[in-house]
């Protein structure tokens, strides 16, 4: 299925529909070094404007591989998984890039960015290409204490990155694949 450009926010309600029914592939990594990407399922996240510009905002515990890619390279894309694609989004989000080249066990293939040097996932149907504008991390006494005892026992408290969509790219016929 061909690629094709497509406004930046155009896929908003349906990508965040995806995130919160099962989840989104996150990216991270280096184009041309495929052996050092890493993908991981993200069920949390937002999309909108901030300072004038559209931003997809992503949370990552620092215990993740996918952390340390970020932190590195400063970009990361978000690729919304097709109907179908499950399976794939369970296992990436069940075993850690460090122990495992998830690529190579699921059969995902990669796409060069357009505008960053993360790649993209050929099998999903749309894909954003963030830089990373700003990072905030959450800490012990910013987070409800009744969230941070469900969500942060053991103190992994999440980095949010701010990601810049700077492209957008999906199938041509999107809108049958997902939602």
């Amino acid at each position: 299925m061909a690629k094709v450009d497509v406004p930046l926010l155009a896929h908003c309600e349906d990508t965040l529909h995806v995130l919160g029914e099962g989840g989104c592939l996150l990216v991270s990594g280096r184009s041309e070094k495929p052996e050092d990407s890493n993908v991981m399922t993200i069920g949390w996240g937002f999309m909108g404007v901030l300072w004038g510009k559209p931003m997809f905002v992503v949370a990552v515990r620092p215990s993740r591989h996918t952390r340390k890619l970020i932190d590195e390279t400063g970009e990361f894309t978000v690729n919304v998984p097709k109907k179908g694609m499950e399976d794939v989004v369970n296992y990436v989000g069940g075993v850690s890039g460090r122990d495992v080249n998830k690529f190579k066990e699921t059969g995902l293939d990669l796409l060069p960015g357009v505008k960053v040097k993360a790649p993209i996932i050929l099998e999903c149907a749309v894909h954003y290409e963030c830089k990373v504008a700003h990072c905030m991390q959450f800490a012990q006494g910013t987070v409800r204490p009744a969230d941070a005892e469900r969500w942060y026992k053991t103190e992994d408290y999440h980095m949010l990155y701010f990601g810049e969509i700077v492209h957008a790219r999906a199938d041509s016929d999107t809108m049958s694949k997902i939602a």
